[in-house]
C-alpha cells in the first residue's frame, strides 16, 4: 500500500501497512489506514471491476462487497487484515479525499475540512449544508471551552449563522457566549466523526457494522419463514440454512392433570413461567407450580367461591392472584400461602371479568350491569366507567401502560377505551365475539367468533384486520385462544372437538392437532418463559400439560406416580 509494489513480498507490504495504521485501537474509524494508502489502489481501479458482480445471482457488487468486509475487519480489530484486504485486492476502502477529511476531522483542521467536504462526491447540497454546520459547531465550543470568546463569536458570524437552520438554533448558540459557567459542549471528536459517518451517504463512507447489520437480516428472514421455528435464537447458525422440524412444537402429552372435579374452564400461566392458574366449574380454582424439571405440581386448591369460577389473572409480578365467580365476586389470593387477601363485590350486581393495573396497586372488573369498576386493594371503589362497557359474558384487558381497557361491550364489537384520553375505539365484527385475549406487546388482540374463526387484529394505530386462522370448531361453547412459542409466533385455541389446534401467526398454516382429550377443549395457555410448554384445559376435567417428544421421553424416567392430582402414569399408559 501507499506506492508498494505488487512484486513485493508480503511481509514488506505489511509491516509498510502496519506503519500506517497506528492509531486507537478501540475506534474503527481511527483504525481504518490514512488518506495516503489508498491513492495508488484508486488509481488501479477500473471502471470494469467497479461494475463486477459475484455470488451466483449476480446481484453483488464485488467492489462493495469487498470493502464492507473490509469495513468489518477494522471494526473487529483486525486492522492488519483490513489493509491486507485493501492492498491485495486494490480496492480501497475510502477514497483519499474521504481519508483526508477524516484526518482533518480528527486533527481540528475545521477550515481545511469543509473545503474538502465539497470534493468527496456529495451531490446533495442540503448534506453538505448539514455536515459543515456540524463541523462548525463544534469549532465553536471547542474555542469556547478553550476561553477564546471572541474567536468563537467570529465564527458564529461569519461562518456558522447561514448555515443554522432557523433563528432558534442560532440564539440557543448564541446564549452559550453570555453564559458564566464553563460550558463543555464540544463532543470528542471521534464522536463528531461517527455523527458525520451517519449523516454521509453509505458510498462515501462505509456504515459501521453494515455486514453485522446484513447476516442479521438474512438470518431473521430465515428465522420469520420457519413455521416450526420455536428456539432460541442462539442456536441460529450461520453455518447452514435455518430450518426447524415439528419436533420443536409441543404435542405429546406429558401429564394430565385431574385435581378438579368438574370442567376445567379457564387456565393461565403466570408472567414468570412459574406458576399455572386453572379455574373450572365445581367453584374451585387451582395455583400449579411448575418445577425446574418441568414437572408440574399442585400447590393450593383455592375454595370460596359459591358459583363457577370463570377466568383468573395474575398481577404484574405473580405475587397475587385474581379469581373470578360467575355474576359473583372477585378473591384476591396470596401465591405462596394460599390465602384469601380480600373479597371484591358489589350489593345487587355480580361481577363478571377482572384485570390487574400494571403496577399492581389497583384491580378493575366488569360488572354485570354492563359497567366497569376499579377498585384499590382494599376494596375502595376508585372509579365506575357507566354505560355499555362490558357484557355479562367477557373478557378484560389492560394494557401494560395501564391507560387502555379492553371489553366485549356488544356481541359483534370490542370496546378499546382510554383512560386518559377518555376515548374509545371500537373493533367491530360480522358475527358474535365469544372471547379475545391480548398479544403481550400490545400490539394485537386474538378474537374467538361464533364461527369456526379467529380473527387477528393490529390495534396500534388504525385498527386493521391482519389474519384469520381456520379448522378448529366452535358452535356452542366459549373457546379461548391465546399467543404462543418463541417470539408469539404461534396462535394455539382450543375446540370442541376435543383438539388443541396449532396455526402459524404470520402465515396463518395450520400446523397442529393435539389430540387426547375426551371433551371440549375450552382454553388454552402457553407458557411465556417455556415455549415447549403448553397446557389445555377441558370439559373432561383434565388438564393437560404438551410438550416435545424428547421431553417426553425424560418424564418416562420418572416412576414415582405424583399425589398432587397430576397422573403421570395415565400419561404413559396410552393416554396420549
Amino acid at each position: 500500500m501507499g506506492g508498494v509494489e505488487d512484486d513485493e513480498p508480503a511481509s514488506k507490504r505489511m509491516k509498510l501497512a502496519c506503519r500506517e495504521l497506528k492509531g486507537n485501537p478501540n475506534d474503527s474509524l481511527l483504525s481504518e489506514p490514512s488518506f495516503g494508502s489508498s491513492r495508488d489502489l484508486m488509481a488501479r481501479l477500473l471502471q470494469s471491476e467497479e461494475d463486477e458482480v459475484i455470488g451466483s445471482k449476480g446481484v453483488i457488487k464485488k467492489v462493495e462487497f469487498v470493502q464492507i468486509i473490509a469495513k468489518a475487519l477494522y471494526s473487529l480489530g483486525y486492522k492488519k487484515s483490513g489493509a491486507h484486504l485493501e492492498e491485495e485486492s486494490g480496492i480501497p476502502l475510502h477514497s483519499s479525499a474521504v481519508n483526508m477529511f477524516m484526518h482533518q476531522i480528527l486533527d481540528g483542521n475545521w477550515g481545511e475540512s469543509v473545503a474538502t467536504l465539497h470534493s468527496i462526491g456529495l451531490k446533495d447540497e442540503s448534506t453538505v449544508k448539514s455536515a459543515s454546520f456540524l463541523i462548525l459547531e463544534q469549532k465553536f465550543f471547542e474555542l469556547l471551552d478553550g476561553g477564546k470568546v471572541m474567536d468563537a463569536l467570529k465564527t458564529l458570524r461569519t461562518e456558522i449563522a447561514h448555515l443554522c437552520a432557523s433563528s432558534n438554533q442560532l440564539r440557543e448558540l448564541s446564549s452559550n457566549l453570555s453564559s458564566n459557567q464553563v460550558n463543555l459542549r464540544a463532543k470528542s471528536r471521534p464522536k463528531l466523526l461517527q455523527e458525520l459517518q451517519e449523516l454521509l451517504p453509505p458510498t462515501i463512507m462505509v456504515p459501521e457494522r453494515r455486514l453485522e447489520q446484513l447476516v442479521e437480516q438474512a438470518l431473521t428472514l430465515q428465522r420469520d419463514a420457519c413455521v416450526f421455528h420455536n428456539s432460541l435464537d442462539r442456536e441460529i447458525s450461520l453455518y447452514t440454512d435455518h430450518q426447524c422440524g415439528r419436533d420443536q412444537i409441543p404435542s405429546r402429552t406429558l401429564q394430565i392433570l385431574e385435581a378438579h372435579s368438574d370442567e376445567v374452564w379457564f387456565l393461565n400461566f403466570s408472567h414468570n413461567g412459574k406458576y399455572l392458574a386453572s379455574s373450572s366449574n365445581d367453584q374451585s380454582a387451582i395455583i400449579w407450580e411448575v418445577g425446574t424439571n418441568g414437572e408440574v405440581s399442585l400447590k393450593h386448591k383455592l375454595s370460596g367461591h359459591h358459583k363457577p369460577v370463570s377466568s383468573v389473572s395474575w398481577s404484574s409480578d405473580d405475587g397475587k392472584l385474581l379469581t373470578c365467580g360467575v355474576e359473583e365476586s372477585v378473591r384476591c389470593w396470596d401465591v405462596s400461602s394460599g390465602e384469601c387477601l380480600h373479597v371484591y363485590e358489589k350489593s345487587g350486581p355480580g361481577l363478571v371479568s377482572c384485570g390487574w393495573s400494571p403496577d399492581g396497586k389497583s384491580i378493575f372488573s366488569g360488572v354485570n350491569d354492563r359497567s366497569i369498576c376499579m377498585w384499590d386493594l382494599d376494596g375502595k371503589e376508585v372509579e365506575n366507567w357507566k354505560g355499555q362497557r362490558t357484557l355479562r359474558i367477557s373478557d378484560l384487558e389492560i394494557t401494560r401502560d395501564g391507560k387502555q381497557i379492553m371489553s366485549i361491550f356488544k356481541e359483534t364489537a370490542i370496546l378499546l377505551f382510554d383512560r386518559e384520553a377518555k376515548s374509545e375505539r371500537v373493533i367491530e365484527e360480522d358475527q358474535t365475539i365469544t372471547s379475545f385475549s391480548l398479544s403481550r406487546d400490545n400490539r394485537y388482540l386474538l378474537v374467538n367468533l361464533v364461527g369456526p374463526e379467529i380473527h387477528l387484529w393490529n390495534i396500534d394505530g388504525d385498527i386493521n384486520l391482519v389474519a384469520k386462522y381456520k379448522g378448529h370448531k366452535r358452535t356452542r361453547f366459549v373457546i379461548k385462544s391465546c399467543f404462543g412459542g418463541s417470539e408469539q409466533a404461534f396462535v394455539a385455541s382450543g375446540s370442541e372437538d376435543s383438539q388443541v389446534y396449532i396455526w402459524h401467526r404470520g402465515s396463518e398454516e395450520l400446523i397442529g392437532k393435539l389430540s387426547g382429550h375426551s371433551g371440549s377443549v375450552n382454553c388454552v395457555s402457553w407458557n411465556p418463559v417455556n415455549p415447549h410448554m403448553l397446557a389445555s384445559a377441558s370439559d373432561d376435567g383434565t388438564i393437560r400439560i404438551w410438550g416435545l417428544n424428547s421431553h417426553l421421553q425424560q418424564h418416562k424416567k420418572l416412576q414415582q406416580v405424583h399425589s398432587n392430582g397430576g397422573s403421570m402414569a395415565a400419561a404413559y399408559n396410552g393416554r396420549t
